[in-house]
């Protein structure tokens, strides 16, 4: 454990125990999930079986106006070779937070066995408007469903199926409640990576007018100076969504943005949740000629490309068959080199704490190889995976 670490955790240890008087009985929460997998033999990979595991526990004590949240988590993956599981599953993010928190226990061709804090900061709330948090913890900024490119901490990917938590980073974070429906957001954070040290510090404010929610955002963002807007609401039956980012990179002007529509509707009474969302993204690319050098960039180290193509498109919809059953599909769609990503899946509730899912994504376009284009398409050499989840929360 790094000496950063050392320090946080006993800094919090002494405030916790300062605090005793007022405190309130810690509470131990979690979750253990297994994923088995199967994928089919494609160009790059040969078929393939993977068990994926993971225990989380967490807790969120009080002690006054001292708030501590820490997620302590064990992943093991068992395979039959060393290839990468995709579909966001498995992955355990580096991040290049700035606090030694992940290690590994065992790694070999079959097994991948590593545990990490994926929580651990202290909040003190010295007013009752006024909230200031350092360590580990979860930001989220987007105004869209799926494809977030305003999101600048550690969007999901489309693909992933299994959401419950966001990945944590290393950030001191204030937020300001300066009304109701009003919010003052500012997060600095510091990253290290191959490209260096960098940091980012970045203001939202975060207002509602009428039936509209509105944010904007700006600042440094990993050392280039950024700035966003996001806007929320209702156009009759229709939720709206969208929101778009300026950047200054490499001193190019960079656009990214987002626009949305999502709706439930009944059919044969019961619940259909549709999302239709297109992304211009200036940090993606326009086809295959460039994803070897997009795939090598500081951007994508980062984790800020969700997808790589310039312009793509996603459509998800959910159905509730009955209280227990639900049916879902994914739709996410390269328009630059018509490749796509589809996905359903069927998930069951089981009990109050207990949720079995299971689904398939299937690649669909070119899977030619060539020398100078490694990478085809961008989901033409996925192929086919499987799974079936287990989630027991506790």
């Amino acid at each position: 454990m790094s000496r950063a670490c050392a320090i946080f955790v006993t800094g919090t240890f002494l405030v916790c125990h300062g605090n005793t008087s007022r405190a309130q009985s810690p509470r131990l929460t979690g979750y253990l999930q297994t994923v088995p997998l199967a994928s089919q033999q494609t160009e790059l990979t040969d078929s393939a079986v993977t068990h994926f595991n993971r225990l989380r526990i967490s807790s969120e004590p009080v002690f006054g106006s001292i708030r501590v949240e820490a997620a302590y988590e064990h992943v093991l993956t068992l395979r039959q070779r060393d290839i990468p599981l995709g579909l966001g599953v498995g992955i355990v993010p580096s991040g290049g937070e700035w606090l030694d928190l992940q290690w590994t226990i065992n790694e070999n061709e079959h097994i991948r066995w590593q545990h990490r804090f994926d929580r651990l900061h202290i909040g003190w709330t010295p007013t009752d408007n006024v909230e200031i948090t350092g360590g580990r913890q979860a930001v989220s900024w987007g105004t869209t469903l799926v494809l977030t490119p305003s999101d600048p901490f550690s969007p999901f990917s489309p693909s992933d199926p299994f959401r419950e938590f966001r990945a944590g980073i290393d950030a001191v974070r204030t937020r300001i409640y300066p009304g109701e429906f009003s919010e003052i957001d500012v997060v600095v954070r510091a990253t290290q990576s191959p490209f260096g040290e960098e940091l980012t510090a970045l203001g939202r404010g975060l207002t509602t007018w009428r039936n509209w929610e509105l944010s904007t955002w700006g600042g440094s963002l990993y050392g280039d100076a950024a700035g966003a807007v996001g806007a929320a609401g209702s156009l009759g039956a229709w939720a709206i969504r969208g929101e778009a980012v300026i950047r200054n990179l490499r001193e190019d002007l960079v656009f990214r943005g987002t626009l949305g529509v999502d709706r439930q509707v009944q059919l044969r009474g019961k619940d259909l949740f549709l999302v239709v969302e297109y992304q211009r993204d200036g940090l993606g690319v326009a086809g295959p000629d460039e994803y070897v050098s997009l795939l090598q960039s500081a951007t994508f180290y980062r984790g800020e490309h969700q997808v790589l193509g310039r312009d793509e498109t996603v459509v998800q919809a959910s159905y509730q068959l009955n209280p227990l059953w639900n049916l879902a599909g994914l739709w996410l769609w390269n328009l630059n080199d018509r490749s796509a990503l589809i996905s359903p899946s069927l998930a069951y509730s089981a009990g109050a704490n207990t949720s079995i899912s299971a689904g398939v994504f299937f690649g669909i376009g070119s899977s030619d190889i060539t020398p100078t284009r490694p990478l085809p398409s961008e989901y033409g050499l996925a192929g086919t995976t499987g799974y079936v989840s287990l989630s027991w929360f506790f």
